[in-house]
C-alpha cells in the first residue's frame, strides 16, 4: 500500500495518506483568543482535508488538547459550528503544554478518503 505525504517538512508531513486514511499532524491556530485559533487551526484542518482527497464529513476522531480547560466553552462553540451535524467524529480533549505558550488549542484529525 502506498503512502503519500502532504506538505513534508523537516520534521513533519502535514498529513500523511495510507490506504484510504488521512492523518493530519497537529494543527494549531493564529490569533489572541481560543476562538480566534480554533477557527485558523479548523480552517487548515478543511485545506489539509482538501489536499488529501477528504472533508470534515469524513473525519474518523479528533483529538483536541486544550492549554488551559477552563476554554472547553469556547472551544466547542466554534467546533460545534464548524463540525458537519450529520457526521459526528469520534473526540476526547483534554489539557496539556502545547509547544509555545502562545498556542492554546490543538487540533489532531484522522479521516477517511
Amino acid at each position: 500500500m502506498s503512502i503519500k505525504r502532504i506538505e513534508p517538512g523537516k520534521r513533519m508531513s502535514g498529513a500523511v495518506v495510507h490506504g484510504n486514511t488521512v492523518y493530519l499532524a497537529g494543527q494549531v491556530g493564529e490569533g489572541a483568543s481560543v476562538t480566534e485559533q480554533s477557527k485558523s487551526a479548523l480552517a487548515e484542518v478543511d485545506r489539509l482535508l482538501a489536499a488529501a482527497g477528504s472533508d470534515k464529513s469524513k473525519i474518523l476522531q479528533t483529538i483536541i488538547y486544550l492549554s488551559d480547560m477552563s476554554t472547553f466553552g469556547e472551544m466547542n462553540a466554534v467546533w460545534e459550528a464548524w463540525i458537519d451535524p450529520a457526521n459526528p467524529p469520534a473526540r476526547a480533549t483534554s489539557q496539556a503544554a502545547l509547544a509555545t505558550p502562545d498556542y492554546k488549542v490543538e487540533f489532531i484529525v484522522t479521516a477517511a478518503i
